[in-house]
């Protein structure tokens, strides 16, 4: 009978935090950077070279995958899913870093439960709601719903 290799969910060394840091296990945090005050909850995975700014807060089941920045100030909702590969090549970028693409998030943003967010720049003070597809630039402070999230009020 074959055994299967497991792994644990793991804080790796290799990750700053600021002061007053709280996390909530479960999670997976490796290489990525954390500001002052923030909140991460449990079953949340952050990648290395991500960057979440101060008095963020993470709730359950998110991803947030290699190249994302997060301002300060910002809420990200429950099963909230950050994309960096677009899939240019018809597939998966299977590892090939230079296929992967940025995602910048400004200040006092608020991504609602079950949002997907892809490479994209989202500017400070933004809603984006609950299930929301962000595929472009949003470069208007408001609130932004739907597949693909588009301005419901400023």
């Amino acid at each position: 009978m074959n055994e299967p290799l497991i792994f644990n969910s793991q804080i790796k060394s290799d990750v700053v935090f600021g002061i007053g840091v709280k996390i909530v296990n479960p999670v997976n945090l490796y290489g990525c950077t954390i500001g002052n005050n923030t909140f991460v909850g449990p079953f949340v995975e952050i990648q290395k070279d991500v960057k979440i700014g101060d008095n963020c807060k993470i709730q359950s089941h998110t991803f947030i995958c290699e190249l994302v920045e997060l301002g300060d100030d910002c809420f990200v909702g429950h099963g909230v899913a950050f994309i960096n590969d677009l899939f240019t090549n018809g597939g998966p970028a299977m590892g090939d870093k230079s296929l992967w693409r940025k995602t910048k998030v400004g200040k006092n943003v608020s991504i609602g439960s079950n949002a997907t967010i892809l490479p994209v720049e989202i500017c400070d003070d933004v809603v984006i709601g609950a299930g929301a597809v962000v595929t472009k630039n949003i470069i208007m402070p408001g609130v932004y719903i739907g597949n693909p999230a588009k301005l419901l009020k400023k």
